[in-house]
C-alpha cells in the first residue's frame, strides 16, 4: 500500500528531494553539535589558558553557526514536506471525487453520501500525517540513529553495544502495537463515515424531522453514531497510551545501563571525562529516534487505515466504460430501438423482461404503468447508466455499446421527477449544460418552457438564487427550469420522468404547453401517471411486471379496453369530481 501511495506522491518529488536533503543536513548538524560541546568540555576540564579561551570562542562561533543552520534546515524540512503532502491530499481528493463522479449508478445503491464525503475529505487528510510527518521523520530518525551509533562506537565500542541492548525489545513491542491498533483506527474512520452519512441524511431531511416531531429521536441516533466513533478512537488511543510509556521505560533502562557501565569503565579502564560527557550528550540523540517510533507507528496506522478506505474507492471497478474502439455518436436524429432487452439489479429478480419497441426520430413515446414496474430503469438504460443483462439498445441504428458514453449522454437531456437544481442563480441552472450560452439564449429557453414570466416577476429576475436543491422555487417552477435547461441544450432526445407528478392543474397545463412546444422537434420519451400529459403521444407503452403489455396511441388503447383504458377511466372520473 505504501508503494502504491508513493506512486501517487512521485509528482511532487522535487519538494520531497529538498525536504529529504534538508533532513540529512539537519541530521549532520545535530550530530556535529554535541561533538563541539564535548571538545569545549574537554578544554574546560584540563584548565583554560589563553590559547584554550581562543579555541572556546572559535568553537562557540561554530556552535552558533550550527544552530542557525539547524533553524534553516528544519524550516526547509517541515515546510517542503508539508507542501508536498498537502498538494498530494488535494490531488487525491480530486482523484477520488472524479472516480465517484464516473461510477455507474448501481455503485451508489448501498452507499451513504456522507460516508463517501468522509472518504474524500477526512480519509485523504490522513495522508498528510504519512507524507509530512511519518516519512520525513523516519528518514531523520534512521540517519540520526545510524550516525549516533557510529559516533558512539568510535568513542567506546563496549559502551555502544550496551546502549543497543533495549532496541530488540522496542522493535518487538512496535510490531505488537501495529497489529493491535490499526484495526481500531480503521473502525474509527468507518464510524466517522457513518456519522457523516447520518448527519447528511438528517440535515437534508430536517423538514420531515421537525414535521413529525422526531428531533429527540434523531439526536439520540446522532449521539449513538458519534460515540461509536469516539469509543473506537479511545480504544486505539488506550493502546497507544500503553505503548508510548513502555517504549520510554525500555529506553530509560538503556540509559541506566550506560550510566552504570560507563562508571565501571571510567574506574577500570580510565574512560576520559569528555568521552563520558559526549556519550551522555549523544545518548539523548540515540534514543530520541527510538522513542519517536511510538508516534510514527501511531500516525502510520491511522494513515494506512484511511488509505485503505480511499483505495477501496479508487480500485472499485467501473462497470460501465467505453469499450476499445468506441466511436462518437454524431449527427443524431433520435431513433431509439430496444431489441429483446432484459435487466435486473445484481442477483435480484428481473426488472425488465424481453422489452422490444421502436421510437422514430421526432416522435413522442410515453411509458405508463404501475409504480415500480421498471419505467425509470428503462429510460436510464437509454442513457447507459445501467447495462442491460441481455438484448440491445440502438440509437440511429448504433448499438450503445459501440459508442462513447460522453457522446451518448451529450445527445440526451433528462427532466426528472425529483428535479435537482444547484445552489446558484436561475440563469446558472438553466445554462448548466451549455456554459457558453448568453442570457438571451437562456431567456428563449425559459420562454419555451413557460417559466420566463415567473422569473421576470422575481425581484432579481434571472439572478435570483434558487437555494440548496432549488428550495426557494415551487415544484412546478423547478420542473420548468429543468425543462428550459433541457431545451437550451438542444439535445435530439429528451427524457421526461414524471414531469407533472407533483404539480397543480394550472402548472401541469403550463408544463404540457412547454412539452407541446418542443414536440416534433425532438424525440421525447415521457413517463407519466397523469395520462393527460401524454394523451397526444405518438406511441404509448403500457408496462406491467417488467414487460410491455399494450402498445398504441391514446385512442387505440382506449378502444382496446385493457389496462390503459381502465387507468384512463379512473383518472377521467377523478377529474370530473
Amino acid at each position: 500500500m505504501l508503494w502504491r501511495l508513493s506512486r501517487e506522491a512521485i509528482r511532487f518529488k522535487s519538494l520531497y528531494i529538498i525536504a529529504i536533503l534538508s533532513t540529512l543536513l539537519l541530521t549532520g548538524v545535530n550530530l556535529a553539535a554535541p561533538k563541539v560541546l564535548s571538545a569545549m568540555s574537554g578544554i574546560v576540564s584540563r584548565g583554560v589558558d589563553e590559547e584554550g579561551m581562543r579555541t572556546i570562542l572559535k568553537l562557540t562561533a561554530v556552535l552558533v553557526a550550527l544552530y542557525l543552520l539547524r533553524v534553516l534546515f528544519r524550516f526547509l524540512n517541515n515546510y517542503m514536506a508539508h507542501k508536498a503532502a498537502w498538494n498530494l491530499v488535494g490531488d487525491m481528493r480530486t482523484k477520488v471525487y472524479d472516480k465517484l463522479e464516473r461510477m455507474h449508478l448501481g455503485f451508489f445503491h448501498d452507499k451513504q453520501t456522507g460516508d463517501l464525503m468522509s472518504r474524500i475529505v477526512n480519509d485523504t487528510r490522513d495522508f498528510e500525517l504519512l507524507y509530512a510527518h511519518m516519512i520525513p521523520e523516519t528518514i531523520t530518525n534512521v540517519f540520526t540513529f545510524l550516525g549516533v551509533l557510529i559516533v558512539l562506537l568510535t568513542i567506546n565500542a563496549k559502551l555502544a553495544l550496551i546502549t543497543c541492548a533495549p532496541i530488540p525489545l522496542i522493535f518487538v513491542s512496535g510490531i505488537i502495537f501495529s497489529k493491535k491498533v490499526r484495526p481500531y483506527f480503521k473502525i474509527s474512520q468507518k464510524k466517522m463515515g457513518e456519522l457523516s452519512g447520518k448527519l447528511q441524511d438528517n440535515l437534508s431531511g430536517i423538514h420531515e424531522i421537525q414535521s413529525f416531531g422526531r428531533e429527540e429521536y434523531e439526536t439520540e441516533k446522532v449521539d449513538e453514531k458519534n460515540f461509536e466513533h469516539i469509543k473506537a478512537m479511545l480504544t486505539a488511543l488506550k493502546i497507544s497510551a500503553i505503548f508510548h510509556p513502555s517504549v520510554e521505560f525500555i529506553s530509560s533502562l538503556g540509559t541506566i545501563l550506560v550510566v552504570a557501565f560507563g562508571g565501571f569503565l571510567a574506574m577500570r579502564e580510565g574512560l576520559m571525562v569528555e568521552d563520558v560527557v559526549a556519550f551522555l550528550l549523544y545518548l539523548g540523540l540515540f534514543y530520541a529516534p527510538v522513542t519517536g517510533l511510538a508516534n510514527l507507528l501511531e500516525n502510520m496506522q491511522q494513515s494506512m487505515a484511511g488509505a485503505e478506505r480511499v483505495l477501496a474507492v479508487l480500485d472499485a471497478p467501473c462497470e460501465i466504460v467505453d469499450k476499445p474502439g468506441a466511436k462518437d455518436l454524431k449527427d443524431v436524429k433520435g431513433d431509439i430501438e430496444f431489441e429483446n432487452v432484459s435487466f435486473s439489479y445484481g442477483e435480484e429478480s428481473e426488472v425488465l423482461n424481453n422489452i422490444s419497441f421502436k421510437c422514430e426520430a421526432g416522435k413522442m413515446l410515453a411509458l405508463v404503468g404501475p409504480t415500480g414496474v421498471g419505467k425509470t430503469t428503462l429510460t436510464q438504460l437509454i442513457s447507459r447508466f445501467y447495462e442491460p443483462t441481455s438484448g440491445k439498445i440502438l440509437i440511429d441504428g448504433n448499438d450503445l455499446n459501440d459508442v462513447t458514453i460522453e457522446s451518448l449522454r451529450r445527445n440526451i437531456s433528462p427532466v426528472l421527477q425529483d428535479t435537482f437544481l444547484f445552489n446558484g442563480t436561475i440563469a446558472e441552472n438553466i445554462g448548466y449544460a451549455v456554459p457558453e450560452a448568453d442570457i438571451e439564449e437562456i431567456k428563449e429557453a425559459a420562454k419555451a418552457a413557460n417559466i420566463h414570466k415567473d422569473i421576470e416577476s422575481m425581484p432579481n429576475g434571472y439572478d435570483t438564487l434558487v437555494g440548496e436543491r432549488g428550495l426557494r422555487l415551487s415544484g412546478g417552477q423547478k420542473q420548468r427550469v429543468a425543462i428550459a435547461r433541457a431545451i437550451l441544450r438542444k439535445s435530439p432526445i429528451i427524457i421526461l420522468d414524471e414531469a407533472t407528478a407533483s404539480v397543480d392543474v394550472e402548472t401541469e397545463r403550463q408544463i404540457q404547453q412547454a412539452i407541446a412546444g418542443i414536440a416534433g422537434t425532438r424525440t421525447i420519451v415521457a413517463i407519466a401517471h397523469r395520462l393527460s400529459t401524454i394523451r397526444n403521444a405518438d406511441k404509448i407503452l403500457v408496462i406491467e411486471n417488467g414487460t410491455v403489455t399494450e402498445s398504441g396511441t391514446h385512442e387505440e388503447l382506449v378502444a382496446l379496453g385493457g389496462s390503459y383504458a381502465r387507468m384512463n377511466m379512473i383518472q377521467s372520473n377523478e377529474e370530473s369530481l
